[in-house]
């Protein structure tokens, strides 16, 4: 069995929910691998994204979102509002505070020691339930997958400036 891994960077744009189409470097990773036969997996090693697939939309937002993704964007705010105050969740309490601000690189999460930039419980939760990775098929040496579905990462922290992320991709296989 053979295991090829290649990490794609990407950066989210901050203010809310950034969607990346990442179909094309995952065919590509799968291409590049040599397995004719196996398993792609798609992992965001972050605790504020998720990846997961969906079929591809024709429309989009004034924002620039599928239609899709406004919809899962209405259907999670519904059950997750977004962390507007410090008491909207229990999240983040004094402890984290302090460890944050002991880190090296304090001032990327924390702007001027504003400490409500650490205001994300919404995007820990909804990354949570979506999943921080996808399982998918490999034949013939091609992503297994009908036409319409495609592989987005998604990053739920609305960071200012958006903040850059990496995606594993993990080619398992003969």
């Amino acid at each position: 069995m053979t295991v090829y891994k290649e990490r794609i960077s990407l950066k989210s744009h901050g203010d809310r929910p950034t969607y990346l189409d990442i179909t094309p470097q995952v065919k590509a990773a799968i291409e590049n691998s040599g397995i004719k036969e196996g398993v792609c997996f798609v992992i965001s090693p972050h605790t504020t994204c998720s990846v997961f697939f969906e079929e591809f939309v024709h429309d989009y937002n004034e924002d620039g979102d599928e239609f899709l993704q406004e919809d899962l964007n209405n259907v999670l705010g519904k059950i997750i509002p977004d962390q507007v105050a410090l008491d909207t969740y229990v999240y983040p309490g004094e402890e984290h505070y302090v460890a944050v601000e002991a880190w090296p690189n304090a001032a990327d999460y924390l702007p001027g020691g504003d400490r409500s930039a650490l205001w994300n419980g919404d995007a820990h939760l909804k990354s949570t339930i979506i999943g921080s990775s996808v399982t998918l098929d490999v034949t013939d040496g091609k992503l297994g997958v009908g036409s319409t579905g495609y592989i987005y990462f998604v990053d739920f922290d609305r960071a200012k400036g958006g903040r850059n992320r990496k995606c594993i991709i993990t080619v398992m296989g003969e």
